[in-house]
């Protein structure tokens, strides 16, 4: 590979195909890993907190193991054809860029059902009486918590970690959409998921908000909306990025949100007024610029790292 390491080529080449390909409807590798942990929980499941730790650890483990055996693969060739696979695998920064350009098109042309279908694609929601500002303020802060999630997070662990890193990141992200979130079944079931993924996002998530801060049109303003409104989130890093998205784009995010019923207070974060429909693109295209620098720096932090530790 030259002067490229195998992990670097193959986390570029994997940007490359997650930009050509995006998500498939059918046959995700990340779907059949949700199939496999729901027939797993059918077995496993306990109101009870060891049962869901030992759930995690023999989903996560199995990522991980199969990361480690991609990583031995002989060639350099074929490590970075693994390395490009499993990046495409776990990114989703395409998919999430196009569901608000999406959702952007629908709420300008006036389609409030449409829009209110869209929204599940993106969050957890309620939309059935979102009303467009609502349904923009809920897409704005999906597209900010999840360009950390679907774009910068898979790329820290797959420069510091390689494949085992992008394996394991995505089946702990998935696990906790799966079973981390409050509700009577998996309140105890699901804590070391939610856990884990806390854990796992606390370091991209702030990377997040700093390459936003980088990428705003006020590098200033958005710096101060970070540093002031970062920690108020319930979440211990969703709250970095929306902070930071909402310095970036000048506008105020969070409010009273209902998921399945129940409500939940957010804290405001930022200064400006509420997300209105023209905000959606703006935020599109500032998640595009985050993924582009978060893949430039990875690529380059995976070559480092490669170089530092390479013998010779």
């Amino acid at each position: 590979m030259g002067v490229w390491s195998d992990r670097a080529a193959g986390l570029a080449l994997g940007v490359a195909l997650d930009a050509v390909f995006a998500d498939p409807r059918r046959g995700h590798p990340v779907a059949l890993f949700g199939r496999a942990a729901t027939r797993l929980e059918s077995g496993m499941y306990a109101d009870a907190r060891a049962n869901g730790a030992g759930y995690v650890a023999v989903c996560v483990g199995a990522a991980a193991g199969a990361g480690l055996l991609a990583e031995r693969a002989g060639s350099p060739l074929a490590r970075t054809a693994l390395t490009a696979a499993a990046t495409w695998a776990a990114l989703g920064g395409t998919t999430l860029a196009r569901e608000g350009a999406r959702m952007a098109s629908a709420l300008e042309s006036g389609d409030l059902r449409a829009a209110r279908a869209r929204l599940p694609h993106l969050c957890g929601r309620d939309p059935s009486e979102l009303e467009a500002p609502e349904l923009a303020r809920a897409t704005v802060e999906s597209l900010a918590e999840n360009t950390s999630d679907a774009v910068v997070a898979p790329l820290f662990w797959g420069a510091v970690a390689g494949v085992p890193g992008l394996l394991a990141y995505r089946a702990v992200n998935t696990l906790d959409a799966m079973v981390g979130h409050r509700s009577p079944r998996y309140e105890r079931f699901g804590w070391a998921a939610a856990r884990l993924d806390d854990v796992a996002n606390y370091v991209p998530a702030r990377l997040t908000g700093l390459i936003t801060v980088l990428a705003a049109p006020d590098r200033r303003r958005a710096l101060a909306v970070l540093r002031r409104d970062g920690h108020r989130h319930p979440s211990p890093n969703a709250g970095r990025c929306e902070a930071a998205f909402a310095g970036a784009l000048d506008v105020t995010l969070g409010g009273a949100n209902v998921y399945g019923g129940r409500v939940e207070h957010r804290p405001t974060m930022g200064d400006g007024p509420r997300p209105q429909v023209g905000d959606i693109r703006r935020a599109v295209r500032l998640t595009r610029a985050v993924s582009l620098a978060a893949a430039g720096a990875a690529v380059l932090a995976a070559w480092a790292v490669r170089r530092v530790t390479s013998p010779g």
